[in-house]
């Protein structure tokens, strides 16, 4: 006799629906992040339970070490860092902290760590996204 197996709701799980309290880029355009209801136009920093419009420089080449020393504190495992309309990779010196908190960075397009930051926070992944705006107006 050929049985089938039990796939109950419990064993399939396509999705995981993220908290309320943690924000999501919900659209974007020319020198913008919707974040939410948000229209947001400068460089911003998404984290657990937190939306910060304050965090670094508009543009790679002046960021700071201390900027990275600020997110090595996040309680986070990976930070997603968004260079603006191209990939650029910061200075390795900038990276230390992370490194040393044990905290891996990726580092993509603007608008592509905004898409994967919403991935992988729709897996439940602790992550923050650094997303430079260097074309936008404050």
């Amino acid at each position: 006799m050929r049985t089938t197996p039990d796939f109950s709701p419990r064993d399939v799980k396509l999705h995981q629906t993220p908290r309320p309290t943690i924000p999501l880029v919900t659209g974007f355009g020319d020198g913008y992040l919707q974040i939410g209801e948000r229209r947001i136009t400068r460089t911003i920093l998404i984290a657990p339970e937190q939306l910060r419009e304050d965090w670094g420089a508009d543009d790679l080449d002046r960021l700071k070490p201390e900027d990275f020393t600020e997110l090595a504190a996040l309680p986070v495992q990976i930070l997603l860092l968004g260079t603006g309309p191209t990939q650029r990779f910061p200075h390795p010196s900038l990276l230390r902290p992370m490194i040393e908190a044990g905290i891996g960075v990726e580092v993509m397009d603007t608008l592509a760590a905004a898409r994967t930051y919403n991935i992988l926070v729709a897996e439940g992944r602790a992550v923050a996204a650094a997303l430079l705006l260097p074309d936008a107006t404050s």
